[in-house]
């Protein structure tokens, strides 16, 4: 293997230059994808109307349960990739690639089957009411079909991240964001498929873009590539990647539980234009946590590098670094949502009711947006250097120890105001958890490079 095909500057590069330079394409990415919800969004209120926004939301939940079996599978295995190259074992890479590509299919076709069986029951289950079914069912429809497409999509993505490619990533979800740009009002105004055409396009620009990741990797002059021999499991990787994808995987499962526990909430307190509401907030925090979840990709490779490497003060400025803008990516988001919220949800909808719950329910929410994104890094950190379970507990401790006891309780006494209100309330004893557990792991890392330098090693 040549040594130009190893990407080492990870382990002596500047980190500033470093995370700007793995960061940026995944920020790109990820802000042209969360700006492709938002205009979908749009298309749909103003081609189909509120009550297809309200079943949109009704989706999210399963959404959720998709997104979690893909980053099970390609973060697990990134992850893993990233640590095997700081400990220059470079022989793994490609057999985790193979392993990446298996598992995603079985657990693609597996989600598939099973979803299609029981859609119906299930959107139930999520607070589909009569009015917002016949919406919610149409669009997780065709999702569903292409959920192989999808899995494979992301898993093969992060690959592209963790193996030195990152521009490449951001090039196929770039590419997706276009397709789905160009189709979206095609098939919702030009052949009026309504909320089907939405997903439709989502399907077929996912397709278009694994079409060429397949054909990336089948290139040997990459440095990882599909190779014969690779695509049978081995338990150990096997077992290494779902260990470390578990966080992610446990904590997508959490936001599913969660979305389904408020969109009861707000059917019960305030109809289906509540959950409405909250989807066209969703969609609008989604922008500044996919950018933060931009820096986290970029942060992932440079910190499971080093932690593999044993250079344990790079670790710790890429960790500082990111968390630091990430910061000032929510504190933007917050700024824009306290000031201008009315104006931003008109963009979704013209329906006043819709407008008046939306307004409410984002102000609320925003108010403790600032801290979030330390919390955010805080998790994937521990993930990025392969220490599953506390990145586990941090995913959950927001999710399933502080948000649900919340969602449960506040609308007790404040009943639709109490639904928006629990999750501020959670997001600021997350905050604290993740902050303790952070420093002392910042003790740690502080103690191991005390003794490398005295041992001579540094």
């Amino acid at each position: 293997m040549k040594q130009k095909r190893i990407p080492t500057e990870l382990g002596t590069e500047r980190i500033g230059k470093l995370l700007m330079n793995y960061a940026t394409p995944a920020i790109i990415a990820m802000t042209a994808s969360s700006l492709y919800n938002i205009i979908d969004s749009i298309f749909i209120g103003h081609g189909v109307g509120p009550l297809a926004i309200s079943g949109l939301a009704l989706t999210f939940p399963l959404m959720n349960i998709v997104a979690a079996f893909g980053s099970f599978v390609g973060v697990g295995s990134a992850t893993l990739t990233s640590v095997r190259l700081g400990q220059k074992d470079y022989g793994s890479a490609n057999v985790i690639l193979g392993n990446c590509f298996i598992l995603n299919v079985m657990f693609g076709l597996t989600l598939t089957i099973l979803g299609l069986i029981f859609l119906r029951p299930i959107l139930l289950f999520f607070g589909a009411s009569p009015h917002t079914l016949p919406y919610a069912y149409d669009f997780m429809f065709i999702i569903l079909i292409g959920n192989l497409v999808t899995c494979l999509y992301f898993g093969l993505n992060a690959m592209l991240r963790a193996s030195g490619a990152p521009e490449k990533a951001m090039y196929a979800t770039i590419g997706t964001v276009l397709i789905n740009i160009v189709l979206n009002p095609l098939f919702i105004f030009g052949l009026h498929l309504g909320i089907r055409g939405s997903a439709l396009a989502t399907v077929i620009s996912q397709l278009t873009a694994l079409c060429w990741q397949l054909n990336y990797f089948r290139n040997k002059n990459n440095f990882i590539y599909f190779k014969k021999g690779t695509f049978r499991l081995h338990k150990q990787i096997v077992k290494d990647t779902l260990s470390i994808g578990l966080s992610p995987f446990l904590m997508n499962l959490a936001s599913c539980l969660i979305v389904v526990l408020i969109n009861k909430g707000l059917n019960k307190f305030g109809g289906d234009m509540a959950i409405g509401a909250f989807g066209i907030v969703n969609r609008y925090v989604f922008v500044f946590v996919m950018i933060v979840f931009g820096f986290n990709q970029g942060m992932q490779p440079i910190a499971g590098y080093n932690f593999g490497a044993k250079l344990y003060g790079r670790v710790n400025q890429v960790l500082k670094l990111t968390i630091i803008c990430a910061t000032v990516v929510t504190t933007i988001g917050f700024f824009l949502a306290e000031l201008f919220p009315e104006t931003i949800v008109k963009a979704f909808t013209t329906d006043a009711d819709l407008i008046r719950q939306a307004t409410l329910g984002m102000r609320i929410v925003m108010v403790t947006f600032p801290i979030i994104g330390f919390q955010m890094v805080t998790s994937n950190f521990f993930q990025s250097i392969g220490m599953a379970k506390k990145a586990i507990f941090l995913s959950l401790t927001r999710q399933m120890i502080f948000l649900v006891p919340a969602v449960i309780i506040l609308p007790l006494f404040w009943q639709l105001d109490g639904i928006w209100w629990s999750m501020p309330f959670s997001d600021i004893f997350a905050t604290v958890t993740s902050g303790t557990m952070l420093y002392l792991q910042f003790r740690q890392f502080k103690r191991l490079e005390s003794n490398q330098i005295q041992s001579g090693r540094l």
